[in-house]
């Protein structure tokens, strides 16, 4: 049944009033242009029947991303799946890139933090794990398949994934940067090159052989990198062109 909560302000009107409208034919999507909402957490009011309707209107399209890519996400089909009113899903995402955007936010938060091993090649086994157990999944490896499919040819997915993976490179680079402290590595050197590193070659297995890696190819690529930071690869240049 559709999602309900006793404690309703207006927002959760505004959800009623879109559920008439969805079986009275009213307005889809009015007012906005497609890949314009700003559909940033902070655009929402937190709490009662909005989180939850967030939280149901991301997971369908999670779904749907993973059963069927991004050029079978719609929105009507979301709203089916999350139990709302297409309306609801129209007017505070917009259009399928809205809701990929909004979907890789929310995925943004919820990712597991950095590790705290107390050296870098253990740090960087951790991500690189972490990295191959996400592709490896059912769920969440065709998911990625489709979010980076979509991204070169959509500019607003193109936009939220770089942005995705500007929080979670920035996130793991503090490993690098504590390895520098204690003398592990050279100073100078550049944590988010380091991190990026790591995963580069497991995506790489994954969009190309359409195959996850496995856990000692997530091990080599957390060695490599390791290696090659130790070794002052990633060290940035100090010469000016």
């Amino acid at each position: 049944m559709p999602l309900q909560d006793d404690d309703r302000g207006n927002d959760d009107l505004d959800d009623d009033n879109d559920e008439r409208e969805d079986h009275g034919g009213g307005r889809e999507g009015d007012g906005t242009a497609a890949g314009e909402v700003d559909a940033r957490p902070g655009s929402l009011r937190p709490g009662g029947r909005t989180a939850r309707v967030r939280t149901a209107v991301l997971r369908a399209t999670g779904d749907s991303l993973a059963e069927h890519g991004f050029a079978h996400l719609d929105l009507a089909d979301v709203a089916a799946r999350a139990q709302v009113g297409r309306t609801t899903v129209y007017r505070r995402w917009g259009s399928a890139s809205g809701l990929v955007a909004d979907l890789l936010v929310d995925m943004a938060e919820h990712s597991l933090p950095r590790s705290h091993t107390g050296s870098l090649l253990g740090d960087l086994l951790q991500n690189a794990r972490l990295v191959r157990r996400t592709l490896a999944d059912p769920r969440q490896g065709p998911l990625f398949r489709a979010v980076i499919a979509a991204a070169t040819c959509d500019d607003h997915t193109a936009r939220a994934l770089r942005r995705f993976y500007e929080i979670r490179v920035a996130e793991w680079a503090g490993c690098v940067e504590d390895a520098v402290e204690r003398g592990e590595i050279p100073p100078g050197t550049d944590a988010h090159e380091v991190v990026r590193a790591v995963s580069a070659p497991l995506y790489y297995q994954l969009l190309t052989t359409a195959e996850p890696p496995d856990e000692p190819a997530a091990d080599r690529a957390a060695e490599a990198a390791f290696t090659a930071a130790r070794a002052g690869v990633y060290r940035r240049s100090t010469i000016n062109p």
